[in-house]
């Protein structure tokens, strides 16, 4: 369940060959502010499903900062909505550690379960914004061992992403269970 034309073509992308079939709804749903990313997804996904009515995946993503004690998390969006590109750049270059973890968790409902999925990759924030800065935070995170941001890699961050390893995940519950959405 998302309203964002890049999540929805980078989880086509990674999703499609195997198979499954991406259909988007675009539904406002008030998420809980808060550090805890699972108990968010839990509650997004519980909201989403009581709404939609069928099974249905959705998923949040965040950034970690480690000279923030892992600020701001659950609440990256909020961060990035009030600094953006260059002023988040900035905020990363003043602390003594530049080191980030970019985490999605995606959470599937199929009417009686709750299934959590989780991806992760390490990497920096560098000293100023590279690539298209239409997808968030792409344009400034560099994961570890490559030198462009994600917004620089293009399709080639699908490969790598911390979305690609969540979804990886998600599939494989869906083969070994016979799950469908």
């Amino acid at each position: 369940m998302s309203g964002n034309d890049h999540k929805i073509r980078e989880v086509r992308r990674i999703l499609g060959p195997i198979g499954v079939n991406i259909v988007p709804v675009s539904r406002k749903i008030e998420e809980l502010q808060t550090q805890d990313v699972h108990a968010l997804v839990r509650d997004k996904l519980i909201k989403a499903f009581n709404e939609i009515g069928r099974p249905l995946f959705v998923e949040h993503t965040g950034l970690y900062l480690s000279g923030l004690n892992g600020l701001p998390a659950g609440l990256t969006q909020i961060f990035w909505d009030l600094l953006e590109a260059q002023r988040f750049a900035d905020l990363a270059a003043a602390l003594a550690d530049d080191k980030v973890i970019a985490k999605t968790v995606l959470g599937y409902c199929d009417g009686r379960q709750i299934y959590l999925f989780e991806g992760a990759i390490e990497g920096t924030i560098p000293r100023a914004p590279a690539g298209p800065e239409g997808f968030q935070w792409d344009c400034v995170f560099i994961p570890d061992g490559y030198a462009k941001t994600f917004a620089e890699m293009g399709t080639d961050k699908d490969a790598i992403s911390m979305r690609r390893l969540a979804l990886d995940k998600f599939a494989a519950h869906l083969k070994t269970s016979k799950a469908t959405i």
